[in-house]
């Protein structure tokens, strides 16, 4: 990286041709060398797969019948979804058109009520305590 910011020295690229040569050569050599020094972790990694699949299917038990997932519904007798109103006119008004209507809003079924909650009040103090 040093090498490239480096705009008054001449690239050699032969130089640098026979230097991505070695990295290649070694890597090719490491190819081949790696089955016989490390190897047997493949059939070591072989064995444990065969083991945990047996594990998973001892372990594997049937759910309580009250459980148990019932008949897959479509998305079509779950969902409902109404027709949308008119898109507005103007670019501003795209801006939340859909949340303004009271019945496509996100929550339907119950009202999000986030506590007002002071810590003034938690520690005991009085309210003028900090100003």
């Amino acid at each position: 990286m040093a090498a490239s910011q480096r705009t008054s020295e001449p690239i050699n690229f032969v130089h640098q041709d026979e230097i991505w040569k070695a990295h290649v050569k070694v890597e090719k050599d490491s190819a081949e060398v790696w089955p016989n020094k490390w190897g047997f972790l493949t059939e070591v990694y072989k064995e444990y797969e065969g083991q945990s699949v047996k594990l998973k299917e001892e372990v594997r038990v049937k759910p309580p019948h009250h459980l148990a997932s019932g008949p897959a519904t479509t998305p079509d007798k779950s969902i409902h979804v109404g027709p949308s109103p008119p898109v507005p006119q103007t670019t501003q008004a795209l801006i939340g058109w859909r949340s303004a209507h009271s019945h496509l809003q996100l929550e339907k079924h119950v009202t999000v009520h986030h506590g007002r909650r002071s810590f003034l009040k938690e520690l005991g103090w009085p309210f003028d305590a900090c100003s």
